[in-house]
């Protein structure tokens, strides 16, 4: 016989939040497939830096499914599991800032060659935009409800895809339009105290 969930709103709220979660992997699978192909295709690194993030999506994506799908014996062992939760997500922000800084750096220093333009990568990276905006939005509602601060964590950084999504875009467009090749890695070396700050707050459990 089937006992009933103590917290059956609970249940509600993780089992949508764990259907977003698996919509931002399949996307990221699609997204880093794509983006790769098309960056290798046109020699951009801003490109293929955006497919490498999407893959480090799906590593904190991963990490949230486990812990969403997990049924637990006891508060204290959820909150273990939270806390471990939020500080992989905390590690794969420094991890991505790092990339970002040496891909950056690189570039400028001319140790690749100068991108082409790429059309499929310029709509993947509006269709990124919107997609990575509609599920940030829903997983930081279902956060706040549920009290979870590894899924925030985690949609903060669906957010800085979104930021990064716009910053390829600034920087592909330049490209396209004033054959400004350094915009992209310029623009992204802003992210970096945005990343290191929520890396820094999800590794040490901060709210």
């Amino acid at each position: 016989m089937n006992r009933e969930s103590p917290h059956p709103q609970m249940d509600r709220l993780k089992a949508s939040a764990l259907v977003l979660v698996w919509i931002g992997e399949i996307w990221n699978v699609f997204e880093a497939g794509v983006a790769l192909w098309s960056g290798i295709g046109a020699g951009s690194v801003a490109l293929i830096g955006f497919g490498l993030d999407s893959i480090l999506e799906l590593a904190a994506g991963g990490i949230l499914i486990w812990r969403l799908q997990t049924k637990w014996e006891d508060d204290e062992d959820e909150s273990g599991a939270e806390k471990k939760a939020q500080k992989f997500v905390g590690i794969t922000f420094f991890v991505l800032a790092g990339y970002i800084f040496l891909q950056s750096i690189a570039t400028l220093l001319g140790y690749f060659r100068e991108p082409e333009t790429s059309t499929v990568g310029l709509i993947l990276i509006v269709a990124s935009a919107i997609v990575m905006t509609i599920l940030y939005f829903k997983k930081m509602a279902i956060a706040e409800k549920i009290g979870s601060r590894s899924l925030r964590s985690e949609a903060k950084e669906t957010l800085v895809c979104d930021l990064q999504d716009l910053t390829v875009l600034v920087g592909l467009g330049a490209n396209f339009l004033f054959g400004w090749w350094w915009a992209d890695p310029v623009a992204a070396l802003g992210l970096i105290p945005f990343l290191i700050k929520e890396g820094w707050e999800g590794y040490m459990g901060e709210d």
